[in-house]
């Protein structure tokens, strides 16, 4: 009987460290529960200005994904970002429902090169949506200004994670 108990205990505690956000994420910052990081790939963009600007990126490669997006956070890390991957290339529209912080978005074609850089104001659902100028393939979001402070503009090209 008191084996029975123990093993009841060993296993109600194993399962209450079970628990979260879904997806094993962290509501707040996408991290992966109890990892303290999130799964992060690197892109490198060949600025204007002669630099190679990298930035940190969460891929959002699947249709739940995509629509969650950077919704619900309160901060991005200051060399972070999001990139999102679709199938083909296609004309993209976002908008910036339950996105809490301000972000930029570069719209980037299947050869790399970014057609479009927008700032996105906090909480905006309303239409006119950050639509793209041409059919793209990938939107890569990161913190409002993160673009400007690097030279990074549009023509610039993209060395797309792996």
């Amino acid at each position: 009987m008191r084996f029975r108990w123990l093993a009841l205990v060993v296993l109600v505690v194993s399962l209450a460290g079970c628990g979260g956000a879904p997806g094993g994420q962290d509501a707040d910052s996408g991290e992966k529960a109890g990892s303290g990081t999130p799964d992060l790939s690197t892109m490198t963009i060949d600025a204007s200005g002669g630099e190679k600007v990298e930035v940190r990126v969460e891929i959002a490669d699947d249709p739940l994904e995509r629509e969650r997006g950077l919704m619900n956070r309160t901060s991005l890390g200051e060399d972070r970002g999001m990139l999102f991957v679709f199938p083909k290339e296609q004309p993209l529209s976002f908008w910036m429902k339950d996105t809490k912080i301000p972000l930029s978005i570069a719209y980037i074609d299947s050869e790399g090169r970014i057609t479009d850089i927008l700032d996105m104001k906090p909480l905006d659902d309303e239409p006119p949506h950050y639509t793209s100028s041409e059919p793209v393939m990938y939107a890569l979001e990161v913190n409002q200004g993160f673009f400007d402070e690097r030279g990074v503009e549009v023509g610039d090209q993209v060395e797309l994670p792996g």
